[in-house]
């Protein structure tokens, strides 16, 4: 595997890139291009986010590249993205781990949410979005084109600093970390210790 994608290549998760459109139900409605799905307030399509933890129990996380669409430049959780047609968002997740960061990890999922944030007139995201967790080993490489830089923070740094700076994140990180730690904190103690 290689440090990270080739820079002379599309990016991996580019505006012509197909997503899945689906109904409240997660039921299939048609395939979509990403930057179509993001106009105006947004087509409903299946996403996922990623946190993954170190055995300090320490949160990596990204920020996001200034190329990025939508938030660029907010801090969020450690990787995000959306399945392809045909993929599933376990499949999707570990591939989009490798393709940001350079990372592999087996991934847990928790949860889905649904939610809908726009991003004054750049642009929605309006996900159905399935959360995962797993277990950090190794130094991330990001791709530069998708992530701006990294960095690890306890739990609770994380924590004051979301109730401090709310408008540093993204906002789906803001809704899902209080999940994650509320309704899932045996599975991120699990995670954290590399227990399967």
């Amino acid at each position: 595997m290689t440090d990270r994608p080739d820079p002379s290549s599309p990016a991996a998760d580019g505006a012509d890139e197909f997503l899945i459109v689906v109904d409240e139900a997660d039921r299939l409605l048609r395939y979509e291009r990403k930057r179509i799905v993001h106009d105006g307030t947004g087509l409903l399509h299946r996403a996922f986010s990623i946190f993954l933890f170190d055995a300090s129990k320490r949160f990596l996380l990204q920020k996001r590249s200034d190329g990025k669409r939508l938030w660029s430049g907010r801090w969020s959780n450690t990787c995000c993205g959306h399945p392809r047609r045909g993929e599933s968002d376990a499949l999707a997740a570990e591939r989009r781990l490798r393709e940001e960061l350079g990372l592999a990890s087996p991934l847990a999922k928790l949860f889905s949410v649904t939610y809908r944030f726009s991003d004054g007139d750049k642009g929605t995201e309006h996900e159905l979005c399935s959360v995962h967790v797993g277990r950090l080993d190794g130094a991330p490489r990001p791709d530069p084109r998708e992530v701006a830089e990294t960095r690890f923070a306890t739990i609770d740094d994380v924590t004051r600093d979301l109730a401090a700076h709310p408008d540093l994140y993204t906002p789906w990180f803001r809704l899902e970390w209080p999940i994650l730690l509320e309704r899932h904190r045996a599975a991120v103690e699990k995670a954290a210790s590399g227990a399967s």
